[in-house]
């Protein structure tokens, strides 16, 4: 498939088989296919391929995913990208000078025409090569796409400039192009038209391969989720431990997940305690303790102590890879956002190809004139060749790109700018986008007014030892707030309670309280977690000394992020895998409505969630960093990653907000909405320009000079437009 439509025609042809409803992504380039019994596989292969276009069944699974590769070796272009690429370049250096001939008389020298003929002949026979493919295969089929256009008009422009050098008078010594800025008729036997062959092909590989960049990193999102997994595991056999690789684990087996090690596949825990990093893959902030007869999933990281695992679940059942086809039914199921430019074509192409026709036989016709007829012919199929057609939407995506990256905002492709304009709720994941997803100390209350650094100092000291991320955070804020902490004499890890050991001589115990608390710490406790914070007390030699409180830290930027985008007239939800009072005390301090937040979710209902916002009527746009919100960024209207999030949730999104701000959403959709307008403000140009010429060039009165000066000023003020977006703050 070389454009949208050539997807929509396949669709097209499989939904009018009896029994067949499908779905063709041309981005991914799968078709999702739901079918009758009694259909065959083979009969919807065999329709495909009646439609012009080939397709065969996914390949199963690979337990290891394979990284494409650049010709560095590095992550990077696929081989059909890396042909494109070389193609483009071959071709803009060969058509450059071809171009620069034809439209400055000052650089013809006698016999510069053949020069021409000979650096525009590669590009339009090799380099057009696909297009001239593509418009074969339509025309066997009874279509007409914009490869169409483009074959017919470059190989006409072609042609003629051949039939004129070899047999009119184009091919004499001496010749020139001069610009002759009237409308009259003119003798087609001494007017060449290579640079707008040349060009055009240029032009519109350009645009070729800017989309391809953006389409083939589609799929990535998949490769970046099965990726997360472990790939290989230590299995218990016999007593002792084996290393075999993720993909040799099967359900019953045991095996030993070390501290920082992830889980490799979802299990039971078997033996041992430890706390268990699932915000990847839950949103869930705080981290969860685990001991035996407890569940855990693969793909989690285990942040404490040696935990022996038995396998519940591997493979395609597992968890992770059940998300991964949540974003692949979501990316399939995704509305298809056709080209503008594709879908006026449909009209277009035809249309033109019928104004050629005709006015070939009128003039015939009317004048008994072959050449004057072909050459009326010819110009009415190269004024309305496209070649302000092909920068409208490359340039302004680049421009606008470009802008964006400046700002902290990675735009993957034209599709994503026109779900931008409709937007009207945004719904922001909690952890990572509006928090930072780190644990932060907040506060203490201490019994003895005046304690509050030495109950620091007594808790960092003990915390220091451990590799809890709570306890991380208490001993990193003791040493901002207190300094140097003491060494701990003895230590150890009590799951289930906390931390327990020996400072300075007296007995240290922080976690819970293994009795009941004094009026004082009970309340400072129950008002910490009533606002969503984590709250553990600190006691000396079995005596409460006060509480230490945690939390995932709101970031400094979000409440102005949220005015911003209600500015927008966006509606702002909280979405997330925490408690309610969690939610409601973020939700709060960042202005979003109580009723607009959303909490306990589990990463599956996400995607139900955005669902049932887009049911409502809403259209939608998702903000969020985690592997659990993958699917939902795929499925939403319009996915915004941060940056500083998961490699899954980044591909899987339309829009990556690389700085983590979440201010930079708003920014996004500014931007984005700025794109599509100046795209639509060049297309309306561009098509204009040719609707305006095309009665000229019928009735003979479009001089080539005159054209091919239309045609640079037309690419001109595409570009200029375009360039505007660089002003854009």
């Amino acid at each position: 498939m070389t454009c949208a439509s050539c997807a929509a025609r396949v669709e097209k042809k499989l939904n009018r088989m009896d029994g067949v409803t499908a779905t063709v992504n041309f981005a991914t380039e799968k078709a999702k296919i739901a079918y009758a019994d009694g259909i065959d596989v083979a009969d919807l292969i065999a329709t495909v391929v009646k439609t012009g276009y080939t397709a065969e069944e996914p390949p199963p699974p690979r337990p290891e995913p394979v990284v494409e590769t650049g010709e560095s070796g590095a992550p990077g272009e696929d081989p059909a990208s890396a042909a494109l690429r070389r193609r483009l370049t071959v071709s803009a250096l060969l058509a450059l000078p071809v171009v620069l001939l034809a439209m400055i008389p000052a650089l013809q020298f006698d016999n510069w025409q053949w020069l021409s003929l000979t650096l525009a002949a590669p590009v339009v026979v090799w380099g057009g090569l696909p297009f001239h493919k593509a418009a074969f295969t339509n025309a066997r089929h009874g279509a007409a796409t914009m490869d169409t256009l483009v074959s017919v008009g470059t190989l006409a422009a072609f042609g003629w400039s051949v039939w004129a050098l070899f047999w009119g008078r184009a091919g004499m010594p001496g010749m020139r192009h001069g610009f002759d800025l009237t409308v009259s008729r003119t003798d087609g036997s001494s007017a060449i038209y290579l640079e707008v062959a040349a060009g055009v092909v240029a032009f519109i590989l350009l645009g070729r391969y800017l989309e391809a960049r953006s389409k083939r990193r589609a799929g990535a999102a998949l490769k970046a989720l099965l990726e997360l997994g472990a790939k290989d595991v230590a299995v218990v056999h016999d007593g002792r431990e084996v290393r075999v690789p993720v993909a040799r684990l099967a359900v019953g087996d045991r095996f030993v997940v070390r501290p920082g090690e992830k889980i490799a596949t979802d299990g039971t825990v078997v033996e041992g305690a430890s706390a268990v990093d699932a915000s990847m893959l839950t949103g869930e902030s705080v981290p969860v303790d685990v001991s035996v007869g407890d569940a855990v999933t693969g793909a989690t990281v285990n942040a404490g102590g040696r935990l022996v695992v038995e396998a519940t679940r591997v493979g395609a059942d597992t968890q992770l890879a059940r998300m991964a086809r949540l974003v692949e039914d979501a990316q399939n199921g995704k509305a298809e956002v056709q080209r503008l430019a594709d879908r006026i074509s449909g009209i277009f192409v035809p249309v033109v190809l019928l104004i050629a026709l005709g006015t070939f036989g009128v003039w015939l016709a009317v004048t008994g004139d072959t050449v004057a007829a072909f050459t009326a012919a010819v110009a009415v199929l190269i004024i309305a060749c496209p070649c302000a057609l092909g920068l409208a939407t490359p340039t302004a995506l680049m421009v606008g790109t470009g802008r964006g990256a400046q700002l902290g905002i990675l735009i993957k492709g034209p599709e994503v700018l026109e779900s931008t304009r409709r937007v009207d709720t945004v719904v922001l994941d909690k952890t990572g986008t509006v928090t930072t997803g780190r644990m932060t100390l907040e506060g203490v209350y201490a019994v003895e007014e005046g304690d509050e650094k030495e109950i620091l100092r007594l808790a960092g000291a003990l915390e220091h030892a451990s590799e809890h991320p709570i306890a991380r955070a208490v001993a990193a804020g003791a040493q901002e707030r207190v300094g140097d902490l003491p060494a701990p004499e003895h230590f150890e890890n009590v799951p289930g309670l906390g931390v327990r050991g020996r400072v300075e001589g007296r007995e240290i115990t922080v976690g819970r309280f293994p009795g009941a608390l004094p009026d004082g710490p009970a309340r400072a406790k129950a008002e910490a977690e009533a606002d969503g914070r984590t709250a553990v007390v600190v006691a000396r030699d079995g005596v409460a000394l006060g509480v230490v409180t945690v939390a995932d830290a709101i970031k400094e930027t979000s409440a102005e992020a949220v005015r911003e985008l209600r500015a927008l007239g966006l509606r702002p939800v909280l979405l997330t895998g925490d408690n309610r009072a969690v939610a409601e005390a973020v939700a709060r301090a960042v202005g979003i409505d109580a009723d607009d937040v959303i909490a306990e979710v589990l990463p599956q209902d996400k995607v139900a969630v955005v669902r049932r916002l887009q049911g409502e009527g809403r259209t939608v746009a998702m903000v969020g960093d985690g592997v659990n919100d993958a699917a939902a960024l795929a499925t939403a209207d319009l996915g915004l990653a941060m940056g500083t999030g998961t490699d899954a949730a980044i591909e899987a999104s339309d829009l990556t907000l690389v700085r983590g701000d979440l201010r930079v959403a708003a920014d996004a959709i500014r931007l984005s909405r700025r794109t599509l307008a100046t795209i639509k403000g060049n297309l309306v140009w561009a098509f204009g320009y040719n609707v305006a010429a095309l009665p000229l060039a019928a009735a003979g009165l479009l001089n080539p000079m005159i054209a091919g000066a239309a045609m640079a000023f037309s690419s001109v003020f595409v570009v200029t437009n375009s360039l505007r977006l660089r002003a854009f703050s």
